[in-house]
């Protein structure tokens, strides 16, 4: 395989923007640093804060395809994020402080017949990904253009919510790494299982709005998976064109 590590992005806030950057340093059983820092907890929600929860407590795209539109800018010295979105104001603040503005600027991105974002949930310790585990998701730019090739058009890649861009595979050549352990750079992850996908895909990152039927595009292949979660087991840096090597 002669693959390479291509773009690495963060979610400061889970569903609420997407951050890429230039290299990560990453730690044993850790998530990607600042990925999902933060959750937006809905009037449902039973998340407390404590303890892990399922994305189902959280305001996400799959109910409120709006959110998709929003990309950030976080500034880690100062614990504040910027928050940009086509219909809306660009806003800064503290996600441990600021809560109010944040819940008046999100509110007409979310759909009235949804629970309401209510409050804002810091992880406990690690990023509030979708799996129990600390995760960082990989995903391929070859399956993307699998997927490009069936719908017949060009697609966004940020439409995954992808931590890590791999190029130089084979489409979905992925999904055999499961059980294995993939080396980027100098960190080595355990890959444990496919990410299956939800209606949030459907939604264009750029207006927000749905336009694509992606999950019935990836029944095409027989599947509705895009990409694989991976454990940290080895920490370090990687930066774009670090060399991907399955062990």
């Amino acid at each position: 395989m002669m693959a390479r590590l291509a773009e690495i992005w963060r979610h400061p806030i889970k569903a609420h923007g997407r951050e890429r950057v230039e290299h990560a340093t990453l730690a044993a059983g850790e998530t990607l640093p600042w990925d999902r820092r933060w959750a937006v907890a809905h009037e449902a929600s039973k998340a407390d804060g404590e303890t892990w929860a399922p994305c189902a407590n959280f305001s996400r795209a799959a109910k409120a395809p709006g959110l998709m539109a929003i990309t950030a800018a976080s500034d880690p010295s100062a614990n504040t994020v910027t928050l940009v979105h086509p219909d809306r104001p660009d806003l800064t603040f503290d996600p441990d402080s600021d809560v109010d503005s944040f819940l008046d600027w999100v509110r007409p991105l979310m759909p009235a017949d949804r629970a309401a974002s209510a409050r804002i949930v810091r992880s406990p310790g690690r990023g509030m990904t979708d799996s129990d585990f600390p995760s960082v998701s990989i995903n391929a730019f070859a399956s993307h253009g699998a997927v490009e090739g069936r719908i017949g058009r060009a697609l966004s890649h940020a439409r995954w919510r992808g931590n890590l861009w791999i190029e130089g595979t084979a489409p979905w050549e992925e999904f055999d790494w499961i059980g294995r352990q993939l080396q980027i750079g100098e960190v080595v992850l355990d890959i444990r299982q496919p990410i299956t996908r939800c209606l949030a895909t459907a939604a264009n990152p750029e207006t927000g709005q749905r336009d694509a039927d992606i999950l019935s595009e990836l029944d095409g292949f027989g599947h509705r998976d895009f990409g694989v979660l991976g454990a940290v087991i080895t920490g370090g840096t990687i930066r774009p064109g670090d060399t991907v090597t399955l062990l």
